[in-house]
């Protein structure tokens, strides 16, 4: 296998609500838009990923695990600022910021359909910003 390009596709519950959430909350950009006009699929930039918000999954919980079987991992340059932003916008925070044992802040926040979602941050003296070959 040779991948050119992947991304990570949600089914969610309420389209329009987790479509509104990833687009107006986390403020994420509009890669692509499709199908339906009066309920179109949304490709969102994250990163150096993607995320499909598109259908919707049956009141079961089913197609595609739901989200006890899904977490998004985000890196944003700010864990705190973000707290503040999202906290003040309703979202359903886990964790607030902690340092973890390998050294990363990470939060932990909760979408509409309660697919946690990681933000982290690397610190400026943490080794994966610094290029360990010369060390």
């Amino acid at each position: 296998m040779d991948p050119l390009s992947s991304r990570v596709i949600l089914r969610p519950s309420d389209l329009q609500q987790s479509q509104a959430f990833y687009r107006d909350v986390l403020g994420l950009a509009i890669s692509r838009e499709f199908g339906d006009p009066n309920a179109p699929g949304l490709v969102f930039f994250m990163g150096n990923g993607l995320l499909e918000v598109s259908g919707q999954r049956d009141n079961a919980g089913n197609n595609d695990g739901g989200p006890g079987h899904l977490e998004l991992w985000v890196q944003v340059r700010d864990v705190a600022a973000e707290h503040r932003r999202l906290d003040e916008a309703g979202v359903t925070v886990l964790r607030g910021p902690q340092t973890e044992p390998w050294g990363l802040v990470e939060m932990w926040i909760a979408d509409p359909d309660g697919v946690r979602i990681v933000l982290v941050e690397v610190p400026v003296d943490h080794p994966i910003r610094r290029d360990q070959r010369g060390l």
